[in-house]
């Protein structure tokens, strides 16, 4: 046996069916180098030529091998009007609530005019122009962490030949995805990091699979991180998986990170030192459990407010959290295989390693099923 090989490997022209989400160039670029597929998460970019340059850049430096970019796009299209306008709609306790507790936890201030960036890449017309720019590179696949993206846009990716991927929590948001006309379904349990619903990918995957058909491919994901896992999903009825949290872990990702008490923060932690929560976006994600995350599960704390106002009021905050490199109060997206994170790596190290590992759990079960 030599790696890992579905019929999504021929599809995309990669050697293994691994994607990789991150939001990092360097590490979606050395993914798709090492034969899987990187995906370059678009939501940090506030304007298209900083993703214009960017997507520039991966197509130079991913040695003509392919790569995805992901968006944030809900299905029906808001009427959202500016950043300023909706903020105009954030209360006064909730602004109040974070300035306090920032000042509880020590964290200082952002040098003068810096503290916005990330803001806008939430925003609805952000994410359209996001596909935009997407359109005049070369991704082979338009992924969305929020489902099934508007049905025009859609369109206007297979037009261009790229393959649609949509997240799903559910069977039955998996079906309603597939009828709109989404390619690949990525069947997200509820280990996972960032946006994530409330079954289990041992439960979860075989489930859509069954939803969705034999004809439409799944893509596990949700406590991925060893080779093991890999052939796990694979056996639920995946035809590959959709990774995250390991990715932080690399050496190419503090190209992006730049602080250690990020990696202070992962290298500790435990598998149960996470917490699913509204804090972050508005909707549902499992974050690294800090300082930061249990203020807002205190009594009196206010609730998230919906998305993107949530998003708007923290994205400072986590800015500022982010600079002062506090580990105990770090506000990041992980999933709960951050409990597997105890080392940095290269991305190739840990592609050779989730491939022999595969390897070798499907030669151990081959060596089962004989006997």
């Amino acid at each position: 046996m030599t790696g890992v090989r579905t019929p999504l490997c021929d599809e995309f022209g990669i050697e293994h069916p691994i994607f990789a989400f991150t939001p990092s160039e360097h590490v979606a670029a050395a993914v798709s180098r090492a034969g899987g597929l990187g995906v370059l998460g678009c939501v940090r970019f506030n304007d298209a030529e900083e993703l214009d340059r960017t997507l520039t850049w991966l197509d130079e430096n991913t040695d003509g091998k392919p790569y995805g970019v992901d968006v944030v796009m809900p299905m029906k299209v808001p009427t959202e009007g500016t950043s300023a306008d909706l903020a105009s709609h954030i209360p006064e306790e909730h602004k109040a609530f974070v300035d306090e507790t920032l000042r509880k936890l020590g964290v200082p201030p952002l040098p003068e005019g810096e503290g916005r960036e990330g803001v806008l890449g939430w925003l609805h017309s952000m994410a359209r122009s996001h596909v935009d720019v997407a359109l005049q590179h070369r991704p082979v696949l338009i992924a969305n962490a929020l489902g099934t993206p508007p049905t025009d846009v859609i369109e206007e990716c297979h037009a261009a030949g790229l393959k649609v991927a949509a997240l799903a929590g559910a069977p039955k948001h998996a079906q309603s995805h597939i009828a709109n006309g989404v390619d690949i379904i990525v069947a997200q349990g509820y280990e996972a990091g960032g946006h994530t619903g409330e079954i289990a990918s041992m439960v979860l995957t075989p489930d859509v699979v069954d939803a969705v058909g034999p004809d439409v491919p799944v893509l596990g994901a949700g406590g991925i991180g060893s080779g093991r896992q890999v052939a796990a999903s694979l056996a639920l009825g995946a035809q590959g998986v959709w990774t995250g949290s390991i990715w932080l872990g690399t050496e190419e990702y503090r190209n992006l990170a730049g602080n250690r008490g990020w990696e202070t923060a992962f290298l500790r932690a435990s598998s149960s030192d996470t917490v699913r929560t509204r804090i972050y976006t508005g909707k549902p994600a499992r974050l690294l459990r800090t300082r930061w995350t249990d203020a807002w599960a205190a009594e009196d704390a206010p609730a998230p407010l919906p998305m993107p106002l949530q998003n708007l009021l923290v994205a400072e905050a986590h800015n500022r959290i982010n600079a002062s490199g506090d580990p105990d109060v770090i506000s990041m997206p992980v999933g709960q295989v951050v409990g597997r994170m105890n080392a940095v790596r290269p991305v190739a190290d840990v592609m050779r390693d989730l491939v022999a590992e595969f390897e070798e759990a499907v030669r151990r079960l081959d060596g089962i099923a004989a006997g």
